[in-house]
C-alpha cells in the first residue's frame, strides 16, 4: 500500500520531476529480452573454472596440474606463479591508526602462492573448449596444501595466540581506528546521572544477488588491448582497478556493463577470476568466459556487515544525551577488500549519531583479518551499522530509567532551527525537519492504537512488539561526474552518465530530469552508463550517490545545451543570442511568437543546417561535473512483529516508513527502493545466519541452510515521503537506495525486542531466528521458574 505522498508537484509535460513514471527498461526485462553477461556468447569462446581451497588456512607445498592438462579440451592451467606479473589488489583508503602508522596493506595476488586464507581462495584455474571440460580438469588438479590453525571470529583473532594470518599485521590487526575526544568523552561518562552499556552484533551476510558474477574477456594482439564484459557499478572505476592490476595504460582497457541483476557492494570490485580470464584471453588469443554458481557464490563473493560493537550511551538525569562511545572489531576476512576497513570505521562514525543532539563522540575499532570469506560493502556500507547502534542502545537507555522510548527520541533529535548543524561526527547537517518526520510516522502507523493490537494479538497466543527505528545517512562523497547529452540523427537523445543501473531504475527518473529542463519528450531520451569508451569520468553507484550526482551533471550539461541551442537558434531565427530565450523545449525571440523547438533545431542541425564557423556546431555538450557535497536523508520506520512463541517464529505484520529523502524525483522508484532496502533488513534482523565452523568451513553455504527473505516475509507496507529539500544539490535531492535498510534493521529489532519484554528479555542478537527466540523464551521461563 502506498501511503499519501507529499512530493509530487504540479505534472510537468514530457513525465517531468515528481511523476510516478514506470521504469522504462522493464518492459524489456520483464520478457527476457536484456543482456545480462552469462547472455554474452563470442566467436571462438573457451570457458574457465576455477580450483579453490578446501583448507581456510594452510600453507601451499605444491599445485599438481599434469593431469588436467592432459585431458580433453584442455587449453591451459594456470597457477599463482603464472600470474606473478600482474599487480595486486588492493584498498587505497588513507586510514591511520591510532598510533599514527599506515594501515597494515597485505599484498593480494589474483591467485596465491604462499598459502590459503580461506576456505574458496582460488589456487588455480583452468581453461578448456567447453564449462563441462573446464570442471573435468578442476577437479583433476592436485593440491598439497599443510593446513594451519584457524580463527573466525573477529573478537577472538586479535587476541595474543590467535593464529596469525599474516605476518606483517601482529595479532591479525591491519587498523586499530579511533576518533573521538577520548578525555572529554570519559569526562562526559563520569557526570553522566546515566550509563547504558549494550553488546551488539551486526552479522555477517552473504549478497546472494540475483544475478552471479560473470565476465568475458577480450585481448586485441595487434592493438594490445583488452575488452571487459562484466557486472560491476560503474565502468570507469572497474577500469581503473584493472588497469593498475593489469600494469596498463587506460587507453588498453575496454569495460562494457550490460544489465545487471543486484550487487548491493559486491561487484564493484575486481576479484581474482576477472584476472584468470584476462590473462587467458591475452595468451590463448581468444575470448575467454567465467561464470559463477550459486555454491561457489557463496564463498567466493564478498560478504557483508560482521562488526561487533560495545555500545554505551551517556544521558543526563532528563535524558538528554552527553555521549556516545563505541568500541569494538570490524572482520575483514582472509583478505582486505578495497573498502573493506570503511563501514565499522569512518561509516559508522558519520552515521552512528543519527539526528540526534549528541555532543561526544568516540568510536574505536580494531578491523582485523580472519580465516573467512573476505568482507566489503554491502548495501549501506556503516550507515544500517550505525543507525542500528544507536536505536537499540535508546530503546534499551529509555527502559532502564523509565522514560517513553519515543520522548526518548524527541527529546534529543536536532530541531530545524537548529539547521544548519555541526555534528560530532564533523558533518554538517544541511535541512531537515526530524521531529515532523517522527511525528508523521508514529501518527501513520497507529502508534496509540498499539496497545489494542496487542491485546488482539495475545488473544490469538501471540507476542506482539512494536519498534521505532529513526535514522540518518551520510551519502557518498561526490566526486566528478560525466553529464554528456547527444543529439542523435535519429531523433533520439543520448544522455552518458558515470553512474551504473544494477537493479535500482535510473532510465526513468534520469529522463525526467533532462525532459523537464530541456522540454525534450520522454520517449526520445536514451541512457547510456556501461561502456567505459564512451565516458570522460564515472563516480559509480554506490552510497545512494546516483540521484544527486547524475542530476546535478545532468542540469549543468543542459544549461550548455540552452546556450548553444540559443546561438544556433539566433542565425536560424535571424536574431540576436541575447534576444533568444528558452522555456518549455522552444527557443524564442523575446516579446514575438517566433519560435524553434529543441528537437526541431537538432533535426535541423542533423540534416545539414549552415553555421557560423564561430557558432556552436551542433547541440551535443560533453560536460564535466565537478559534484556536489553529500547529502543528509533521514525518516523514522515503524515495525510491528508477531512472534510465535511456540515456535519462536516472528513475522512482521505491519511496516511503515516516513522518510525526507528532499525532493523525489520519481516517487514509484522511490517507494521500490524502500521495499527492498527494508525487505533487505528484515532479512538480516530475522532470517541471514551465516556460521563457520572452528576449522573456517561454511556450514551455510547454500539455500538449504541460508535462509533468505521469501515474498511470505515482506510485510505490508505504506511508504510516505515529507521531503526537506536539501541545500547542497541543484535539485534538492538526498538519495534513497540504502535508507530501507537503516530503517529496517532498527525498527524490526526494536520490534522483537519489545514484544519478548514480557519475559524481561531485553535484547536478543540478529538474526532474530526461530531457534533464538524460542531458546531465549525458554531460559527466561526457567528462570523465572
Amino acid at each position: 500500500m502506498r501511503g499519501p505522498d507529499e512530493t509530487s508537484a504540479p505534472a510537468l509535460q514530457h513525465h517531468g520531476i515528481g511523476e510516478p513514471v514506470l521504469r522504462s527498461e522493464d518492459p524489456k526485462l520483464v520478457r527476457g529480452a536484456g543482456c545480462y553477461t552469462d547472455d554474452i556468447k563470442l566467436p571462438g569462446q573457451a570457458y574457465c573454472a576455477v580450483v579453490r581451497s578446501s583448507h581456510a588456512h594452510g600453507m601451499i607445498r605444491g599445485i599438481d596440474t599434469a593431469a588436467a592438462r592432459a585431458m580433453p579440451g584442455v587449453l591451459a592451467v594456470y597457477t599463482g606463479a603464472d600470474l606473478a606479473e600482474y599487480g595486486t589488489f588492493k584498498s587505497g583508503l588513507p586510514f591511520k591508526s591510532r598510533d599514527g602508522t599506515d594501515m597494515i596493506r597485505p599484498r593480494r595476488p589474483a591467485v596465491p602462492t604462499d598459502k590459503v586464507r580461506f576456505v574458496g581462495d582460488p589456487v588455480a584455474c583452468v581453461i578448456a573448449e567447453t564449462v563441462a571440460q573446464a570442471k573435468d580438469a578442476a577437479e583433476a588438479v592436485v593440491l598439497d596444501i599443510d593446513p594451519l590453525p584457524v580463527v573466525v571470529k573477529p573478537t577472538e583473532a586479535a587476541n595474543n595466540g590467535a593464529p596469525q594470518i599474516y605476518d606483517e599485521a601482529p595479532n591479525n590487526i591491519a587498523l586499530d581506528f579511533h576518533f573521538g575526544d577520548a578525555e572529554k568523552v570519559k569526562e562526559a561518562f563520569a557526570r553522566a546521572a546515566h550509563v547504558t552499556r549494550a553488546e551488539l552484533v551486526n552479522s555477517r551476510v552473504v549478497v546472494n544477488a540475483m544475478e552471479p558474477r560473470a565476465a568475458v574477456a577480450e585481448y586485441d594482439k595487434a592493438s594490445g588491448r583488452y575488452t571487459f564484459h562484466t557486472e560491476s557499478q560503474g565502468v570507469m572505476g572497474m577500469k581503473g582497478q584493472l588497469v593498475g592490476i593489469l600494469n596498463t595504460t587506460p587507453d588498453k582497457v575496454h569495460v562494457l556493463t550490460g544489465n545487471v541483476g543486484g550487487s548491493f557492494g559486491m561487484k564493484a570490485a575486481v576479484y581474482p577470476e576477472y584476472v584468470c580470464i584476462l590473462h587467458a584471453a591475452r595468451e590463448l588469443g581468444r575470448p575467454v568466459k567465467w561464470t559463477d554458481e550459486r555454491s561457489t557464490s557463496f564463498l567466493s563473493d564478498n560478504h557483508g556487515r560482521d562488526h561487533v560493537q560495545t555500545v554505551e550511551l551517556a544521558l543526563d538525569a532528563e535524558g538528554h544525551f552527553l555521549a556516545l562511545r563505541l568500541t569494538g572489531f570490524g572482520n575483514l576476512g582472509g583478505y582486505m577488500g578495497t573498502m573493506a576497513p570503511q563501514p565499522p570505521t569512518l561509516n559508522t562514525v558519520r552515521n552512528v549519531i543519527s539526528l540526534y543532539r549528541t555532543p561526544l563522540m568516540e568510536v574505536s575499532t580494531k578491523v582485523v583479518f580472519t580465516n573467512t570469506t573476505h568482507l566489503n560493502p554491502y548495501r549501506g556500507a556503516g550507515r544500517p551499522e550505525g543507525n542500528y547502534y544507536m536505536e537499540r542502545v535508546i530503546d534499551i537507555a529509555a527502559a532502564e530509567m523509565g522514560i517513553d522510548r519515543v520522548e526518548l527520541r524527541r527529546r534529543n533529535l536536532i530541531r530545524p532551527s537548529e539547521m544548519p548543524f555541526k555534528a560530532a561526527s564533523g558533518s554538517n547537517y544541511d535541512s531537515g525537519d526530524f521531529p515532523a518526520v517522527l511525528r508523521q510516522a508514529l501518527q501513520v502507523a497507529d502508534y496509540k492504537g498499539f496497545a489494542k493490537r496487542r491485546r488482539a494479538s495475545k488473544k490469538r497466543g501471540k507476542l506482539r512488539g512494536i519498534g521505532v527505528g529513526c535514522f540518518l545517512e551520510v551519502t557518498a562523497p561526490q566526486g566528478k561526474e560525466n553529464g554528456a547529452i547527444h543529439f542523435e540523427p535519429d531523433g533520439t537523445v543520448t544522455m552518458l552518465i558515470g553512474t551504473l543501473d544494477y537493479g535500482q531504475g535510473h532510465a526513468s527518473p534520469y529522463a525526467q530530469v533532462l525532459s523537464a529542463k530541456l522540454g525534450i519528450p520522454f520517449d526520445r531520451i536514451r541512457l547510456v552508463e556501461g561502456d567505459s569508451d564512451r565516458l570522460q569520468v564515472g563516480g559509480g553507484t554506490g552510497g545512494s550517490r546516483s540521484a544527486m550526482a547524475a542530476s546535478a551533471a545532468t542540469i549543468e550539461a543542459a544549461a550548455k545545451v540552452v546556450d548553444h541551442g540559443k546561438a544556433i537558434a539566433a542565425h536560424v531565427l535571424e536574431a540576436s543570442a541575447a534576444d533568444i530565450e528558452f522555456a518549455n523545449g522552444r527557443f524564442v525571440i523575446a516579446g514575438t511568437d517566433r519560435a524553434i523547438g529543441i528537437m526541431e533545431l537538432a533535426e535541423r542541425i542533423h540534416s545539414g543546417l549552415t553555421l557560423p564557423p564561430d557558432a556552436p556546431q551542433s547541440l551535443d555538450v560533453d560536460h564535466i561535473s565537478d559534484g556536489v557535497p553529500a547529502a543528509y536523508p533521514n525518516g523514522c520506520h515503524i515495525a510491528e512483529v508477531e512472534i510465535d512463541p511456540d515456535t519462536g517464529n516472528a513475522d512482521v505484520v505491519s511496516y511503515v516508513s516516513v522518510s525526507d529523502f528532499g525532493t523525489v524525483i520519481n516517487p514509484l522508484v522511490v517507494e521500490g527502493q524502500v521495499h527492498g532496502g527494508v525487505v533487505q533488513g528484515i532479512g538480516q534482523a530475522l532470517l541471514e545466519l551465516t556460521v563457520y565452523d572452528d576449522d573456517g568451513q561454511l556450514l551455510t553455504g547454500s539455500y538449504m541452510d541460508y535462509a533468505m527473505p521469501r515474498a511470505h516475509n515482506a510485510p505490508p507496507f505504506t511508504v510516505v515521503n515529507h521531503p526537506v529539500p536539501a541545500t547542497t544539490n541543484p535539485l534538492g535531492v538526498k538519495g534513497c537506495g540504502e535508507a530501507g535498510c537503516a530503517g529496517g534493521l532498527a525498527s524490526v529489532m526494536n520490534a522483537v525486542a519489545d514484544a519478548l519484554s514480557d519475559y524481561g528479555i531485553t535484547h536478543i542478537d540478529m538474526p532474530a531466528t526461530p531457534q533464538r527466540i524460542w531458546s531465549a523464551i525458554q531460559e527466561a521461563k526457567a528462570k523465572a521458574a
